[in-house]
């Protein structure tokens, strides 16, 4: 087994298995800073992971969307030990048939889901994080390393 499919493991065991993970999601603001410079915009949601790829539930009128339509670049983090950049994306209305296996997760995923998620509002929307890269750790070197630097797109650790 590569260092790779070591990481995969861990993200999964952490993460995956249709559980609920709260993630610290950072875009770029629209607002610059005092010298004009672009600001960070950091807040936490609630996400599912699977495959390299986290879900958020939210709407598309929302800060955080607004951001993503100008700058697709992010990073997530959680309280699991891991920091990684992806690429967002609006996917569209929760109850669009083409994400109906999505908001089947979502439902199944998040026990709040039916109270808040609005599925109703067109304005409900999926953001899928597709990962690129970062760093898990694993201070228990439960697959032998401490330390993974991911890249997801080459299927490479380092």
């Amino acid at each position: 087994m590569s260092k790779y499919d070591d990481a995969i493991k861990i993200m999964q065991e952490r993460c995956g298995n249709d559980k609920e993970v709260l993630i610290g999601l950072a875009t770029i603001s629209l607002s610059t800073n005092a010298n004009g410079n672009p600001r960070p915009a950091a807040r936490m949601v609630c996400a599912y992971y699977e495959e390299g790829v986290f879900y958020v539930s939210t709407d598309a009128k929302k800060n955080k969307t607004l951001q993503i339509e100008k700058n697709n670049e992010v990073s997530v983090c959680g309280l699991d030990w891991f920091a990684f950049h992806g690429i967002a994306e609006n996917i569209g209305w929760v109850k669009d048939e083409k994400n109906s296996e999505i908001r089947a997760k979502f439902k199944k995923v998040f026990n709040w889901f039916d109270e808040v998620g609005d599925e109703d509002n067109p304005d409900s929307i999926i953001l899928r994080i597709t990962l690129t890269e970062g760093t898990i750790i694993d201070n228990e070197r439960k697959y032998g390393e401490q330390q993974y630097e991911i890249n997801f797109i080459h299927k490479t650790v380092k």
